[in-house]
């Protein structure tokens, strides 16, 4: 098995003589492969290794554990190890993100850090197959491109992963034959976390019932994805240049021009406004499909039209084609933020959540730009489904708002139309019904009393 990570790491050009790698140690079965695999190879090559591992304030006692097995460990093996204990929860609180998505960024964060201050050039990863196709999956269903397709890349960056060729089972018989020990973390046999599910139900089944070798094609398809998303993005890369002005009033907006996309062959223009979004945004998560179909409608409406994207992004429509911004957001004066998204209404679906800031609206029938903002004089809304309307002003006092609360009150707007009196009551106008094929979700975050604390 070494033989095959030595001609992997080789294949991928991920080590040199003389680089020095920071090497992620959980404890568990894959990080302890992985160092030993690396110790091996140290006897070939002229490679130095520093060890890093991340406590990260959970699973109380068998953290605490791990923590001392991987201290024994590196001490027997006489590698230098650091150890950092962090506060995962409470980071993933301040970051609004899950436990896992923290625990991930600190990782990266303590192992960079590290890389700086060791002199380090390389960071390995213990990522194995199984891994990899938990993550094709997983993208899969959320809904990707060629590039959540690939999976996880070998080599990117100061980032190696040496054992990508291997699968799980692969690594756990080459420990046992080797009478090495690892510790177990119990959250990974919990079904709480999605990608949990699909490690111990969805890809045992698929090599179950469908092919004992599933997780090994899936592997192979995603290196073919990989190549053939370097040759789009250097393709996209091409054609963005005739498209794209990123300098439009000095840089503040970005221009695509419908002329110019409409002449891009079309299996490249969802990969270009992907990229586009993306780099607006200064990061890839949670720029879905979705996003780019809406964005990519707008070229078939009327100069004028917005709509609302990912990141406080804003597309609109005008004459010589989209313009895109991103709304700068944390001054004193707007609190209150606007997230919104637009996903296809499938036959299973609710109503509409039931929670005080999120509301779900009929897209298909928002003609206008929708925008979050004080009242104005003029506004009204739908109060029944008859379609009778009435002005705000009035509403506030049926209600016994006291005057002096109600400028501070957020309306989500199209003109003087009022969609959603935040806190309050929805227009019935825009009400998801089982004629509606396209839901638009916003969600109010950042205020404290008339906007959610997010």
């Amino acid at each position: 098995m070494y033989q095959r990570v030595k001609a992997y790491i080789e294949k991928y050009h991920m080590l040199q003589n003389g680089d020095k790698v920071i090497v992620g140690i959980s404890g568990g079965a894959d990080s302890v492969c992985l160092l030993f695999m690396l110790l091996e190879l140290k006897k070939e090559m002229d490679i130095s290794i520093v060890a890093v591992h991340v406590h990260h304030g959970l699973r109380e006692g068998s953290a605490d554990a791990d923590e001392a097995y991987v201290r024994e460990l590196c001490e027997r093996q006489q590698i230098r190890l650091i150890v950092c204990h962090e506060d995962v929860k409470a980071y993933a609180q301040q970051q609004k993100l899950t436990v896992e998505e923290a625990g991930r960024n600190i990782r990266r964060i303590r192992f960079e850090e590290t890389l700086r201050a060791c002199g380090g050039n390389k960071i390995a990863l213990a990522h194995h197959q199984n891994d990899n196709a938990e993550t094709l999956l997983w993208n899969l269903c959320r809904g990707c491109g060629l590039r959540g397709a690939g999976g996880i890349a070998p080599a990117e960056g100061d980032y190696i992963r040496p054992l990508l060729c291997l699968e799980r089972r692969e690594i756990e018989v080459y420990l046992a034959d080797r009478g090495i020990s690892y510790c177990i973390d119990e959250t990974n046999l919990e079904d709480t976390y999605t990608r949990n599910r699909i490690r111990s139900q969805v890809i045992p089944y698929l090599e179950a019932e469908i092919n004992p070798r599933a997780v090994q094609h899936m592997s192979d398809t995603m290196e073919q994805l990989r190549l053939l998303g370097e040759y789009v993005e250097h393709e996209v890369s091409v054609y963005a240049r005739k498209c794209i002005d990123y300098e439009r009033k000095s840089g503040k907006r970005v221009l695509v021009k419908k002329e110019e996309f409409m002449k891009t062959p079309e299996v490249m223009r969802s990969y270009m406004l992907h990229e586009l979004l993306c780099r607006i945004a200064g990061r890839r998560k949670d720029i879905e499909q979705i996003h780019v179909k809406t964005l990519g409608e707008l070229f078939d409406h009327q100069v004028g039209r917005e709509i609302s994207l990912p990141y406080s992004i804003t597309a609109g429509r005008c004459y010589e084609g989209i313009e895109l911004y991103r709304k700068e957001t944390g001054s004193e004066e707007e609190p209150v933020g606007m997230s919104v998204r637009v996903f296809e209404k499938t036959s299973d679906m609710q109503a509409f959540p039931k929670k005080t800031y999120t509301k779900w609206f009929d897209y298909d029938i928002i003609k206008n730009t929708v925008k979050l903002r004080h009242k104005e004089p003029g506004d009204w809304i739908v109060i029944d489904r008859s379609g009778r309307k009435q002005k705000l002003k009035q509403y506030f006092i049926n209600e016994k708002i006291p005057r002096e609360d109600r400028e501070k009150i957020w309306l989500v707007a199209d003109g003087q139309e009022i969609l959603w009196i935040v806190g309050y009551r929805q227009s019935q106008k825009y009400q998801v019904t089982e004629k509606t094929s396209r839901i638009l979700e916003i969600e109010i975050c950042g205020g404290k009393k008339d906007g959610r604390e997010c």
